[in-house]
Formats: structure tokens, C-alpha cells, sequence
């Protein structure tokens, strides 16, 4: 089984990228920061989920090892597949979700894609003892979730992914980008965020 992957990335689309592993090109599903993280026509690591079912076989990709460790914690939950645990991850923060189960908010969980009332009671149950919070745990409400839930391609996620190529991390980015709030175009959002920066 792959366990990760290093190679150039020959393209960069919103739910997948080729990624050319000495002339051999894979197609590694991609979500969020995984993908605001990656640069078409450079090197990037990925650790890889090989998920096998009785008509495909298809590699989810994920930067870093948080992100990764956190998806298996996700499919080992009944009733979560590896597309809908990816989906997950490229909506919102590993954190905030971690929070949000942690303190057993029902209603924040929901507002993830594809998760209702009864999945998000599983996910409290089976992974409430097993998270690991970098933070220390602060409750989160609905609106919270929402300002920072991202999906590909809208204003949020594209200054995400903007703010990561000029050299800021996830962890820098997110709680300002949650702050400032979502502006009218991506470019004011950036402008909006750029300025918190300039100011700390």
C-alpha cells in the first residue's frame, strides 16, 4: 500500500492533481489546504490513502501528517467514506473540528458537507476520546463553522489558497481570515487580511 508520494505536480485541478513520480503520473485526490499547499511545476510530498472498492482504485492526498491522521480517524467512523471524510477536511480546519467534537456540538458538525444530525452523533461518540487538540478547547458556534467552512472555488477558499502562495501557513491565515469575514471579490478579502498582517 502507498503510503506517500514525492514528485512534481503537472496539474493542479480543483479536486485532483497529477503528480509525475519519475515519469509516472498519478491522480491524487486533493481537498482545501492540501491543495491551497501545492504548486503546479513543483516538488510536493503527499501522504497517500489508497482507497480500493470492487470498481476503482483512487488516492486521496493530504501535506501534512495532521491532515492525514485525522482522515483515517474520520473513515473509521460508520457511515463516512473516504470521499466524504475528504470533503470534510477541505471545508473547514482539522481544529475546528476537533473543537467542535470535543465539546460536543451537534449543530456546529452539521453545517460540514454531508453530515447530518445522526453522523455527527456518531462522530462525538467514536472520536470524542481519541482527538487531540493543539489549542486549547473554546466552543464554537454555527456562525463560527460557517466563517470558516471553505468549498473549492468560492471567495474564501481562493484567498486561502492566494495567502498561501505568497509564503503564509494555514495556522496564520485562518483566524484572521475568520475575522475579517468574507469581503465582496476574493481580492478584497486578501487586501482585507493583508492589512491584519501589516498591523500585527
Amino acid at each position: 500500500m502507498i503510503g506517500y508520494l514525492r514528485g512534481r505536480v503537472t496539474h493542479l485541478l480543483p479536486e485532483y492533481c497529477l503528480l509525475d513520480v519519475n515519469g509516472v503520473g498519478y491522480r491524487v485526490f486533493i481537498a482545501g489546504a492540501t491543495r491551497s499547499r501545492l504548486i503546479q511545476g513543483e516538488q510536493a510530498e503527499l501522504f497517500i490513502y489508497t482507497a480500493v472498492s470492487e470498481n476503482s482504485i483512487l488516492l486521496y492526498g493530504f501535506s501534512t501528517a495532521e491532515e492525514y491522521g485525522f482522515f483515517q480517524q474520520l473513515i473509521g467512523v460508520s457511515g463516512i467514506g473516504a470521499k466524504s471524510a475528504q470533503a470534510m477536511l477541505g471545508s473547514t480546519t482539522v481544529d475546528a473540528v476537533c473543537r467542535a467534537i470535543a465539546g460536543k456540538q451537534v449543530k456546529v458538525l452539521t453545517k460540514l458537507p454531508g453530515v447530518g444530525k445522526k453522523t455527527a452523533e456518531r462522530m462525538i461518540l467514536e472520536l470524542k476520546d481519541k482527538i487531540s487538540l493543539n489549542t486549547s478547547v473554546q466552543e464554537l458556534t454555527a456562525d463560527d463553522m460557517v466563517g470558516v467552512v471553505l468549498s473549492d472555488g468560492d471567495i474564501l477558499s481562493e484567498a486561502l489558497a492566494a495567502l498561501a502562495s505568497l509564503g503564509y501557513t494555514e495556522s496564520e491565515i485562518m483566524p484572521v481570515l475568520k475575522r475579517v469575514g468574507q469581503k465582496d471579490t476574493v481580492e478584497a478579502t486578501i487586501k482585507a487580511v493583508l492589512k491584519e498582517f501589516a498591523k500585527g
